[in-house]
């Protein structure tokens, strides 16, 4: 009976360890084919940007720059967007213009858009975004002096 237990108890604990292998692996970095992503959540950057509304965007009408596939809702917006993407693409890289003001490096969020001047920005947060709104020029401008310190 003894030896039963004991052969349960390790079982058990194989078991408990490959169940924390498999934890520890899925929080691992993605390779470089597998960290291709949608941009901008799939929404197309040139009806957004031009309109200030989320428009979802045609997985069969895309392109691909600077590492991720971006989206459009129609022939006329892909070409539009190849023609000129940083026109197109959030600024900073994508990163909440906030958290740069703070001098911290922080993604932000294709939800959380914010259109200033025709330019896309992704706030980090709601909080974030009601910042960016209330105060965009101080936001801008100090993100912008910390963003050529931390885009390196």
């Amino acid at each position: 009976m003894a030896g039963g237990r004991t052969a349960f108890r390790r079982i058990c604990s194989a078991l408990l360890g490959l169940w924390l292998l498999a934890a520890a692996l899925a929080t691992l970095p993605l390779s470089a084919a597998q960290a291709q992503s949608t941009a901008l959540g799939g929404m197309d950057a040139v009806s957004l940007r031009d309109t200030g509304r989320p428009v979802g965007g045609d997985p069969d009408i895309s392109t691909h720059w600077k590492g991720q596939e971006w989206r459009f809702a129609n022939e006329a917006n892909r070409a539009t967007f190849e023609a000129n993407p940083r026109a197109y693409a959030p600024a900073f890289g994508g990163h909440c213009p906030v958290a740069l003001s703070d001098g911290e490096r922080r993604p932000g969020h294709p939800e959380l858009f914010v259109i200033i001047e025709h330019t896309i920005y992704l706030a980090g947060s709601p909080a974030a975004r009601q910042l960016l709104h209330e105060n965009p020029t101080q936001v801008l401008k100090q993100a912008a002096r910390h963003w050529k310190r931390l885009r390196r």
